[in-house]
């Protein structure tokens, strides 16, 4: 199990959930940025420095000397430094014609060398068109390599996100494949255009429906799926603001409280796979919704025991994988779905209980269509990689703090998780070493939800602190290489022999 927030819960025992106190989705105002006023250090105080008023920086102008031997001429610097010694053992001064013979031999033969430590000539400079070659054979044999990407450690843009319920079994935050992002903010729907940053209001709850407990974008961008604490999941046409249909009751009731009052088992996490709608519900049931007809109920997936918080179709719609809060993680292949399972029927393909906690964070692989990673709430803290073909934990990393949700990077074999407790931060890793890439922080409450642009380089955070922030954490995608030119010669269809 997993601690979630008092929020939902108290608002349910009222009966009321207070509107939001501010208008959603408004820029929140940044402090300015104060750079830190550091100071260079040199190796010797005492040389001339250049002093930066500004900033307080001292740049070091000279650099220490490093002597050659090769521009030394050591038989010179022998002679001078014996022959001084020679006249002073002999205690007796030099004859005139002794010393004139000597300045005669460094007149000629030593040319007037003096100094012991004395630089060659600089070698004569190689001609123009060696360089132009040389440049040509290194720019033809040397690949330049691939530039490091620079990764803001701040936020792009922070919204305000008024009255978002704190609850760790929620999904309350998604990106749709028309730029459009949708978040529920108490009983109240919000959508708000990436493209123009325009704010609308979808719907809002009465108090015995809302609050709103999930909200999923259908593939085309365009229909919305709400689910309501009630157990009642909405469906909403977004261009025209229009409810086309209630799913009612879709996982009955549960019992709860000391007076013994029964209510509707809350949806909590929703996932499309094409026309079906997939529900996740406290009563730990997961079904399949075909949004088409009349009865839409169609398939019935039964593993869990408590409350199904976390739902992710594979990218090939044949797998569905589905956490909850008994701390298990199941992996369903849909042609094990039944209509009507027996109690005793195992329908799931893989069954896992590594975690230690309840699994809401999931997400598969982009590049490798079998590989699914998971992460583990307060009392686990652990993302794992499932290879859901043969079962197999292919690894297990101790993050140190709840993992809230995660995302794959779709351009580069990278992971992003966010976390609770205690620094509330985004962490990218890199696949499938594991080492931390880099660490965003800015949330003064854990990240619970997270979702991707359609572009796949923005991600969208919202946390317990009511903000919601906006990260270029994954980067521009590498432009596309053009297809090469088609001959539209007489036989342009056919290969040419080289």
């Amino acid at each position: 199990m997993d601690a979630g927030s008092f929020s939902l819960s108290s608002s349910i025992s009222t009966g009321k959930v207070r509107s939001p106190s501010r208008p959603p989705l408004q820029d929140v105002p940044s402090r300015p940025f104060l750079p830190s006023m550091r100071t260079c250090s040199t190796r010797n105080p005492s040389s001339r420095n250049n002093v930066s008023p500004a900033w307080g920086w001292i740049v070091e102008l000279g650099d220490r000397f490093i002597p050659n031997r090769s521009a030394m001429d050591m038989d010179m610097a022998y002679y001078l430094l014996t022959e001084t010694k020679k006249e002073k053992g002999n205690g007796f001064p030099a004859s005139p014609s002794k010393e004139a013979y000597r300045k005669l031999l460094a007149e000629n033969f030593l040319n007037n060398r003096t100094r012991i430590l004395a630089f060659n000539s600089k070698p004569p400079a190689p001609s123009q068109p060696s360089f132009q070659e040389a440049d040509a054979v290194s720019t033809r044999s040397v690949k330049p390599g691939k530039q490091r990407r620079h990764i803001p450690q701040s936020a792009e843009r922070t919204l305000d996100a008024p009255d978002i319920v704190d609850d760790y079994y929620l999904n309350l935050l998604d990106w749709g494949s028309s730029n459009v992002l949708s978040i529920a903010l108490g009983n109240t729907v919000y959508l708000w255009d990436a493209s123009n940053g325009a704010t609308s209001e979808l719907v809002t709850l009465d108090e015995d429906s809302g609050p709103v407990t999930s909200v999923s974008w259908a593939p085309d961008g365009r229909h919305l799926a709400v689910g309501l604490n009630s157990s009642d999941i909405q469906l909403w046409d977004s261009t025209s603001n229009r409810l086309l249909r209630t799913l009612k009751g879709v996982h009955g009731t549960t019992t709860g409280g000391m007076d013994g009052t029964t209510g509707g088992a809350r949806v909590g996490s929703l996932a499309w796979n094409n026309n079906i709608l997939t529900s996740g519900g406290m009563d730990g049931k997961i079904i399949n919704n075909d949004v088409r007809i009349r009865n839409h109920v169609v398939q019935t997936y039964r593993g869990h025991q408590q409350e199904v918080c976390g739902l992710k179709w594979s990218g090939s719609g044949q797998q569905l994988a589905s956490g909850g809060n008994d701390n298990l993680l199941h992996v369903w292949d849909i042609s094990m779905a039944s209509s009507n399972p027996s109690p005793g029927q195992n329908q799931w393909l893989h069954r896992f209980n590594d975690h230690m906690a309840a699994v809401k964070a999931l997400a598969w692989c982009p590049f490798q269509s079998n590989l699914l990673a998971s992460g583990g709430g307060g009392m686990d803290r652990s993302i794992k990689f499932w290879n859901t073909h043969t079962g197999a934990c292919l690894n297990s990393i101790d993050t140190g703090s709840q993992v809230c949700a995660l995302l794959w990077n779709k351009n580069e074999r990278e992971l992003l998780s966010s976390h609770g407790f205690t620094q509330n931060q985004l962490t990218l890793w890199k696949y499938p070493s594991m080492v931390k890439i880099a660490e965003l922080t800015g949330h003064t409450s854990r990240v619970l939800f997270m979702a991707q642009s359609p572009d796949g380089c923005t991600v969208a955070s919202a946390a317990g602190d009511e903000t919601l922030r906006f990260w270029n954490v994954f980067g521009s995608p590498e432009a596309p290489s053009k297809p090469a030119a088609k001959s539209t010669g007489p036989f342009g269809g056919f290969n040419h022999i080289r």
